[in-house]
Order: C-alpha cells, then sequence, then structure tokens
C-alpha cells in the first residue's frame, strides 16, 4: 500500500487537472476532503491516512480505490474481475422440493463462482440470476437434497417444460409443472415415489426458471 506523501500527491495531481495545471498544496486537499487544515497537517506527520473521506471522494468521482492505494493498473484490475461473477444467494430459503417453505425476503449474501461456471451451470449469463437452497429428495435424481439451485427470474411465465421454483399459498416448491383439463395446475417431481400436487392456477406464482445446480459435496 502507498504511504500517506504518495497517496496525497496523487490526490493533487486529479485536483490539477480540474484546475488548468495551477499548483495544488495541502491546503487545497485537506478542504477537498472536508478536513480542517490544522488536522490535515497532524495526519500527514503521522502518517494517518484518512481513509474515510479519501473513499468518499473516490466514491463520488468514480476512482478505482485499488489504482489510489495500490497503484493497481484499472486493466488488471478488469482482467482479474471478469474472471468471476456475483449472484444473490438466500442461504436462508429451504426451497423445498417435498413441502413448503419460506418465501423469498431481503436476507441475502453474494456468491461469488468463477465465471467459467457460466456455460457449464448457469447457462451463459447471470443478469438475473439468484440462488438458493434446496432441500428434500422429491426431484431425485435430477436435483439432489442439499444442493444450490441457480434461478433465472426473468423467467417467470408458467410452461410445461423445465423444472420451475414456484411460490405458493404453503410456501416456495421445486417442481415441474403440467396444466390440466379441469383448470388446476399439476406440480410433478422427478422421484416416483412423490405424488403430484394438485393447486389452483391463481394460489401459483413463478418465481423464475431452474437453469442449473451445484450439488453438496
Amino acid at each position: 500500500m502507498l504511504a500517506f506523501k504518495e497517496v496525497i500527491e496523487k490526490l493533487k495531481d486529479i485536483l490539477s487537472e480540474s484546475r488548468k495545471g495551477r499548483k495544488v498544496f495541502d491546503k487545497d486537499v485537506a478542504d477537498m476532503l472536508g478536513i480542517p487544515q490544522s488536522t490535515f497537517a497532524t495526519m500527514k506527520k503521522r502518517n494517518s491516512i484518512p481513509y474515510e473521506e479519501i473513499l468518499e471522494f473516490c466514491a463520488l468521482r468514480r476512482i478505482s480505490v485499488n489504482w489510489l492505494f495500490f497503484d493497481q493498473a484499472i486493466d488488471m484490475l478488469k482482467a482479474e474481475t471478469d474472471k468471476f461473477f456475483q449472484v444473490r444467494y438466500f442461504a436462508n430459503i429451504r426451497a423445498s422440493a417435498g413441502g413448503g417453505a419460506e418465501v423469498f425476503n431481503e436476507a441475502y449474501e453474494m456468491l461469488t463462482l468463477d465465471r467459467k461456471l457460466l456455460d457449464t451451470v448457469v447457462g451463459g449469463s447471470a443478469e438475473c440470476v439468484d440462488a438458493i437452497h434446496l432441500e428434500g429428495e422429491s426431484m431425485e435424481p435430477t436435483l439432489q437434497d442439499g444442493s444450490i439451485i441457480f434461478i433465472d427470474r426473468s423467467h417467470c411465465s408458467i410452461e410445461k417444460e423445465g423444472i420451475f421454483v414456484l411460490s405458493t399459498l404453503s410456501g416456495l416448491f421445486i417442481k415441474r409443472i403440467e396444466h390440466r383439463a379441469d383448470g388446476m395446475m399439476a406440480l410433478i417431481s422427478d422421484n416416483p415415489l412423490y405424488p403430484p400436487q394438485l393447486i389452483p392456477q391463481e394460489e401459483l406464482e413463478v418465481v423464475g426458471k431452474v437453469i442449473g445446480n451445484i450439488e453438496r459435496v
């Protein structure tokens, strides 16, 4: 990590670009960061970097913190970032392949995965993908109990083909869907030990289509 003096010199360079080459002093940097000049002078003497103020400045100016503090080139950062993708992982959601489960909420964490999984697991795009935890054996052997399931949230129409995460009055289910002549919807399991479950169409909402999974090791 760069020292206080080196970070301040970079900030001066940034300021000078907007001041048509006019020399920039420590007091200008202090004013820019909203720090009293006396406090700024003390921090400089102690090599105490004002991280909070600098991070706020970088956020407003859209400046790379990695470049400012670690002198990492933007192209290098982009190359490293492109190796991964992130999806929202609802770790506390237990979508059920056997019985009802909780509905979606705001409690999630970001799951970082190797971008190579886009083709093999997620199918090439993570733009509208979320991940949840599956419980139950009714979709075996296709989906194993304890797997992480990837859902395309943009694919929420009722279809015959595919496996879907479904929101019902009884909670979340992971099932195939079949329209019946009597207007009911049949929620179908891949495990033959589990019979179809019938539900009125108006009580069924498609959360998204299952597009991949990672099995429990």
